[in-house]
């Protein structure tokens, strides 16, 4: 289930689908997927598939974690202050921790966050600061940041996420209702204006105000 080639697999799977970034491939070969899972799922961790985690949540399939971390980073060049809206299970978190120096992470339902943080004390990766919170707002406190990163998709980007982007910071986000479309919005340094790119069609739990204890 957890084998060199069962991983190898997957990455090979990335590959063919148009991931390129070796160090994002790495990234995904090298995290325990099935740790983010309940056992009994543990066993499909390695499918290119998402995959439920209780109160109407999803694990995020492993490509669209890899795309959404090859396009942030190399959009934002080398991030050091990274926003994620959506803990969840703590997966995608634990490859963002990976790749830059701190990740401030935004969950609205607390059991979720709670399972998340201990599954990162338990990797040894002590560069994330949590908040129970509505995704929505962010965290403006903390801002800006260099890049923002979205697990869950608004009807429309919300002007709060776009006033915590530091200049030249980049948002990777999933926007929209029956039909979503990847979308990465650049703050241009120079004019402060948002570039925004549409870039594929994908599908992700809608981004809910309101928080659950």
């Amino acid at each position: 289930m957890t084998s060199k080639r069962t991983r190898d697999r997957l990455v090979e799977r990335l590959l063919e689908q148009g991931v390129t970034s070796q160090f994002v491939l790495e990234l995904i070969a090298n995290t325990p997927r099935h740790l983010f899972l309940d056992e009994a799922l543990s066993h499909r961790a390695y499918e290119d598939a998402s995959l439920p985690i209780g109160f109407g949540q999803t694990l995020s399939q492993p490509y669209i974690v890899a795309r959404m971390t090859e396009i942030l980073l190399g959009a934002a060049g080398d991030p050091k202050r990274v926003l994620e809206i959506g803990t969840g299970s703590g997966y995608q978190t634990c490859i963002l921790a990976q790749a830059v120096e701190h990740v401030w992470s935004v969950e609205r339902i607390k059991p979720l966050q709670d399972k998340a943080k201990q599954r990162l004390r338990h990797l040894g990766l002590n560069n994330v600061t949590y908040k129970h919170a509505d995704g929505g707002f962010g965290w403006p406190e903390q801002g800006p940041f260099d890049a923002i990163l979205s697990a869950a998709a608004p009807r429309d980007i919300p002007k709060s996420l776009l006033q915590q982007l530091a200049p030249n910071g980049v948002l990777v986000i999933p926007v929209g209702a029956d039909e979503q479309v990847l979308t990465l919005v650049i703050r241009d340094g120079e004019e402060d204006k948002f570039i925004t790119q549409k870039l594929e069609p994908v599908k992700f739990v809608p981004l809910l105000s309101g928080v659950t204890r």
